[in-house]
C-alpha cells in the first residue's frame, strides 16, 4: 500500500532526492560551511541540556531580547501544532489566517476545532508570514492584522533571512507585540536538520512558560542544537549575506527563462516564487527526468507552481524537460 502524507511539502518522495529539486526554499548556495560543520561535530552520544541554556542566551543575545522571551519549537510546524493546541486550551475559538499560506496553519487550526474568520479582530490566533511563502511577497494585511486587536499573532518570519527586496510591513514597536517565529535551517541549506525558536511578545513571559509545559522533554537533539548556535554566530551571519546576490541573480535568470516558454511568472521578494504555465505539466514525465516542483494548489493557488530559485545547470534541465513536454504534445 501507497502511503499518502496527509500535509504536502517539497524535498524527496517516495522516488528519493530528485536531481534538480525546485520544490523546496532551502537556500541552494548550501550547505552554509559554519553550520555544516557544527552539525558533522555535534556530540549525539548525549542528551542536550534540557533547558537549552546556552542555546537561549546565545538566541537572546543574537535578537537582543531577554532569555525568557526565547521558546525552543522541534520546528516551525511543531511549534504551529503547539500554539495552536495552547490557544484552544485556553478558550479560543477563531483563528485568522492569509489568503495564501502554508497549509499546517489550517491544518492545526482544523485539528484544534477552530473556525476560520475573514475578520482579524476577533481572532483568538492570526497568522502572518512575510516574506510569504509561497508567493514570497508582504502580506497586504500585516498591519492590520497586528493592530486589530486579535488575541495571539504569530509572525512567521522563516524566509525574512533570504529576503531580496522589500522589508518587514511590521516596525519594530509593532514586532514586540507580535510572537515572532524564526526557522533558520532554510536560510542556511540545511532542511534536514529540524530545529526552530519563537520570540515572545514583550509581556508574554507567562505564555511563553506556558507554552515551554507543553514541549515534550528534549524538542531538539543535539545536531538542532548545534545548527541553532551556529545560526548566531558572525561567520554565518556573513555567509548568509553573501549568497542574497547570487539568489537574485539566479531568481531574475529564472524567471526570464519560465516568462520565455510562456509562464505567467508572479513578482517575489524571496528567492522562489510562483509562475503558471500556460499548459497543464506531465509532472511524472518531468520527476522521471529529476525534476521537481512544488503544486501550489495546497496553497490555495491551483494551477499554480512555486519553484525556488537555482543554479544555472538546475535551469537548463528545467528547460529541457519542459521542452521536452512541449514537443511531446506537438
Amino acid at each position: 500500500m501507497t502511503h499518502t502524507p496527509l500535509n504536502f511539502h517539497g524535498g524527496p518522495d517516495a522516488l528519493g532526492v530528485p536531481a534538480w529539486d525546485f520544490s523546496t526554499n532551502a537556500n541552494a548556495c548550501g550547505p552554509c560551511p559554519q553550520a555544516w560543520a557544527a552539525v558533522q561535530q555535534a556530540d549525539a552520544r548525549r542528551y542536550p541540556d534540557p533547558a537549552y541554556t546556552a542555546l537561549r542566551e546565545a538566541l537572546a543575545a543574537f535578537h537582543a531580547v531577554d532569555a525568557e522571551r526565547i521558546v525552543i519549537a522541534g520546528s516551525a510546524s511543531e511549534f504551529i501544532g503547539r500554539i495552536t493546541a495552547w490557544v484552544a486550551r485556553e478558550g479560543g475559538r477563531r483563528v485568522w489566517l492569509p489568503e495564501q499560506a502554508y497549509g499546517d496553519y489550517a491544518r492545526a487550526a482544523s485539528a484544534w476545532g477552530l473556525e476560520r474568520t475573514t475578520d482579524p479582530a476577533p481572532a483568538d490566533l492570526a497568522w502572518l508570514c512575510e516574506p510569504a511563502s509561497p508567493l514570497g511577497q508582504a502580506e497586504p494585511r500585516a498591519r492590520d492584522v497586528a493592530a486589530s486587536g486579535a488575541a495571539t499573532v504569530v509572525l512567521d518570519r522563516a524566509y525574512e533571512p533570504l529576503r531580496l527586496a522589500g522589508q518587514s510591513s511590521l516596525d519594530p514597536a509593532a514586532l514586540e507585540r507580535v510572537w515572532q517565529l524564526w526557522t533558520p535551517n532554510k536560510a542556511l541549506g540545511l532542511t534536514g536538520v529540524r530545529g526552530s525558536y519563537a520570540i515572545a511578545p514583550v509581556g508574554q513571559a507567562r505564555m511563553a512558560r506556558s507554552l515551554e509545559q507543553l514541549a515534550p522533554s528534549w524538542p531538539l537533539g543535539a545536531h538542532a542544537v548545534a545548527l541553532l548556535e551556529a545560526w548566531t554566530s558572525p561567520a554565518a551571519q556573513a555567509w548568509v549575506e553573501r549568497t542574497l546576490p547570487r539568489l537574485s541573480q539566479w531568481m531574475r535568470d529564472q524567471q526570464a527563462l519560465l516568462a520565455g516558454l510562456g509562464w505567467t511568472v508572479r513578482p517575489s521578494d524571496a528567492p522562489y516564487f510562483c509562475a503558471a504555465p500556460p499548459q497543464a505539466l506531465n509532472v511524472p514525465a518531468l520527476r522521471a527526468r529529476g525534476v521537481k516542483l512544488r503544486d501550489a494548489r495546497s496553497f490555495g493557488l491551483p494551477g499554480q507552481w512555486r519553484l525556488s530559485a537555482q543554479p544555472p545547470e538546475a535551469q537548463a534541465a528545467l528547460r529541457a524537460a519542459l521542452l521536452a513536454q512541449e514537443e511531446h504534445v506537438a
